[in-house]
């Protein structure tokens, strides 16, 4: 049974639409007046309101506003005996679903039966699409916080292994294994602050640029050392975001160039800066830079050492459809990165 309230000062009209209705399986309560009709309305639950424009001291278009700050109040059906339609108008623009004009004939009464049954599809839908709505929703955040602590445990488990790196350095005499060691920490360090960011963020699927490599920029020293032969200062700008995999392979190309000016930028005795900056380039594109003022080199040489921090650059500017470069006629060196945002 379909539970129905109608508000409306005529009595005859009211026992004539309810003899109506329940042909149809729909029950009506009946309001002479806004007091009582808003009364019956916060006491009971009702699938439908079915509201007539002429009431003895107001117009339903008075009550429309007052019906619907009940909470979950039930859909409003408009009738009216006038002809104007700028009354009907108004009643949807108030809030009204549809509205049903009262002819003299009284099919009005049919009408009227079909008009609330289609509100009741209506709402039926409104109410499963707010449900889906929230069930998404909380699958979000769901997904999230299992995210997050995904990031979390990674974050922490690479930290591990970083540790291990350091005590199996320290447990070997060679000094290419030493150094080795060194590098591959600080490779983890770099795809370890990714995730420990991406926990801390409030948008798991982005890296803040800014903050990240200012704080890489800090692991880096710990793990390189020198003795403060070197200083590393960032200069991003602000509220660049990546994705995470593009982020992770930014942070590997930085970690790289930092740690190779950290090896052969400055002869032992000199101090120097390694500078790291990113910037907009026509605002859909991004430039990394990574300088030094040391002895210098354009690329164009063999590299020092093994090469596998070339080769490994070179793999993540491939993966960032980027181009990588080393500048000519700079005092010491510098490497360029250009790739899309």
């Amino acid at each position: 049974m379909v539970h129905v309230l109608y508000i409306d000062d005529d009595e005859g009209l009211a026992r004539l639409l309810k003899r109506v209705l329940a042909a149809e399986d729909i029950a009506l309560s009946h309001a002479v007046n806004s007091r009582d009709g808003l009364a019956l309305l916060r006491a009971n639950t009702y699938d439908a309101i079915a509201l007539d424009h002429n009431l003895i001291s107001e117009t339903g278009l008075d009550l429309i506003p007052e019906i619907l700050a009940i909470e979950d109040a039930p859909p409003i059906i408009y009738v009216t005996g006038s002809e104007d339609a700028r009354v009907a108008v108004s009643a949807l623009k108030a809030g009204a679903v549809d509205y049903v004009w009262k002819d003299v004939d009284g099919h009005y009464r049919e009408l009227l039966a079909q008009s609330v049954k289609q509100a009741m599809v209506q709402r039926r839908h409104q109410r499963e699409s707010e449900e889906q709505r929230r069930a998404i929703e909380a699958a979000k955040e769901r997904a999230e916080l299992l995210l997050a602590e995904v990031n979390h445990r990674v974050a922490n488990s690479l930290a591990l292994i970083a540790s291990l790196a350091s005590f199996q350095a320290s447990a070997v005499s060679d000094e290419a294994a030493k150094t080795a060691l060194a590098e591959m920490k600080a490779r983890i360090i770099a795809i370890a602050g990714i995730h420990r960011r991406l926990y801390t963020s409030t948008d798991v699927r982005f890296v803040d640029l800014d903050a990240y490599l200012n704080n890489l920029g800090e692991e880096l020293v710990a793990v390189l050392g020198n003795d403060g032969q070197s200083a590393i200062k960032v200069f991003a700008d602000e509220n660049i975001r990546l994705p995470t995999d593009r982020a992770i392979s930014l942070a590997v190309i930085v970690t790289e160039l930092v740690t190779n000016a950290f090896k052969y930028a400055y002869p032992v005795d000199q101090a120097g800066d390694i500078r790291v900056f990113l910037r907009r380039v026509n605002g859909s594109r991004l430039s990394l830079v990574v300088e030094d003022d040391g002895i210098g080199w354009d690329g164009s040489d063999k590299p020092k050492g093994t090469g596998l921090g070339t080769r490994i650059i070179t793999a993540m500017a491939r993966g960032l459809e980027g181009t990588f470069h080393y500048e000519t006629g700079n005092r010491g060196t510098r490497a360029t990165l250009d790739f899309a945002l």
